[in-house]
């Protein structure tokens, strides 16, 4: 644990690398997979076509290879996102990998939202929203006022779920050079080969505390849901 105490600001720093990635992908992922969810349970035929089709692409590719891509095709594409590398997040002067790092977990996580909400839109009774379009309500209306909301309170048990694997998939990141927990921890037991153990606790305890926030996070929004029914 030495190794820890003397490089605790290097802990702190890598842990707030980790849950920038988390909080930037979260909140694309629950978008756009919320876009997607919207597309695969519309009346266009066309559209629920391609959502389903990005789903199962996406959540059949391994988050390795999505990296690989970002990583590799992205820039000879011409997408370096060189308009953001010298952005400060805790306390880093993040390169360009640090979004692409996102968009990549955005694109995996958001296949895996879209599926948890779109069974949420399947266990409300289908009178619910045909009951919105005989007051005239559009898709659109319907889908936003009556249906999504009753999904929500359905999917928050499975989207929670999504979510701590999105914060454990983080550490993907760490073999592409970004110094998030998972890249700093193997940083220190490579320097600190006889501390192994003490380290590994370290950072397993910095990840359980995160999930474990989440976790009451979600147990929170859900007792308050559950109130206001």
């Amino acid at each position: 644990m030495e190794a820890v105490i003397s490089n605790f600001d290097e802990y702190l720093k890598a842990f707030g690398l980790t849950i920038g990635l988390f909080v930037v992908s979260g909140i694309g992922a629950l978008v756009f997979g919320t876009i997607l969810a919207v597309l695969r349970v519309g009346p266009v035929s066309i559209l629920n076509k391609a959502a389903a089709l990005y789903v199962t692409l996406f959540r059949n590719t391994p988050l390795l290879m999505i990296f690989v891509f970002m990583a590799i095709a992205m820039p000879v594409l011409g997408y370096n996102f060189k308009f953001v590398e010298d952005v400060e997040i805790a306390g880093y002067n993040v390169s360009a990998f640090f979004f692409r790092s996102c968009v990549a977990l955005t694109l995996y996580t958001s296949a895996f939202v879209c599926e948890a909400l779109r069974s949420g839109v399947n266990a409300v009774p289908l009178g619910q929203a045909e009951a919105g379009r005989a007051i005239g309500l559009t898709f659109g209306q319907s889908m936003r006022e009556i249906v999504l909301p009753q999904a929500t309170r359905a999917v928050i048990p499975p989207m929670t779920s999504v979510l701590i694997a999105l914060l454990k998939n983080t550490s993907v990141a760490a073999a592409f050079g970004m110094a998030e927990a998972t890249a700093t921890m193997r940083a220190l037991t490579n320097n600190n080969a006889d501390q192994r153990i003490g380290i590994f606790l370290a950072f397993a305890v910095g990840y359980i505390i995160l999930v474990e926030l989440v976790s009451l996070s979600s147990y929170l929004v859900e007792r308050k849901v559950k109130v206001a029914r």
